[in-house]
């Protein structure tokens, strides 16, 4: 039994959630989140979500709960933007909004050149990058591109990391006397 999956979803005002053809739509002040699901039923009555396990398999008992944390972010998402920020470390290192793109320079040769992907929002000042958007699972996947570009590493910290990221620090080598 599934413990997110049993709780029901309340809907705020001015929100509106439906599901038909196998599809989730949820409208809100921020926009508008559309996401298939199957294995699942949804039913919303009374301003509330409710979801249910279509049938007795072993996929649709361990999809309950992820659908339902799943509607639970998007009713959460077209109310109050999700936000990532990150830090980017290092002496020389610095990131830039130009346009829809992202640039990156982070001791490489060349600079590094990420496009936003459509619905976020990218913004760098100083040493911080933040992404905020009304789509968790986008703003988290960008995020972790944007870190996978230059991972911070043990020794100077430099590197890219999220805010409240905490970097192991390593010694490093010592002198021999």
């Amino acid at each position: 039994m599934s413990r997110i999956g049993k709780q029901t979803i309340t809907i705020p005002e001015k929100t509106e959630v439906s599901a038909n053809d196998g599809m989730i739509i949820v409208k809100g002040p921020l926009g508008e989140l559309k996401k298939p699901f199957s294995g699942v039923n949804i039913d919303i009555k009374d301003g509330e979500v409710s979801v249910s396990p279509a049938n007795d398999s072993k996929l649709s008992q361990a999809l309950w709960g992820t659908f339902a944390s799943h509607i639970k972010n998007m009713v959460n998402g077209v109310n109050t933007p999700y936000e990532k920020k990150l830090v980017v470390e290092g002496v020389g290192y610095k990131a830039e909004v130009s346009g829809k793109d992202l640039v990156l320079n982070v001791g490489f040769s060349h600079p590094v050149k990420l496009e936003a992907p459509e619905g976020l929002n990218v913004s760098a000042e100083k040493n911080v990058i933040t992404i905020s958007g009304s789509d968790k699972e986008k703003v988290g996947q960008f995020a972790s591109n944007i870190r996978l570009v230059k991972k911070p590493e043990p020794y100077k910290g430099k590197g890219i990391r999220y805010e409240d990221e905490v970097v192991r620090r390593k010694q490093g080598k010592k002198a021999v006397a």
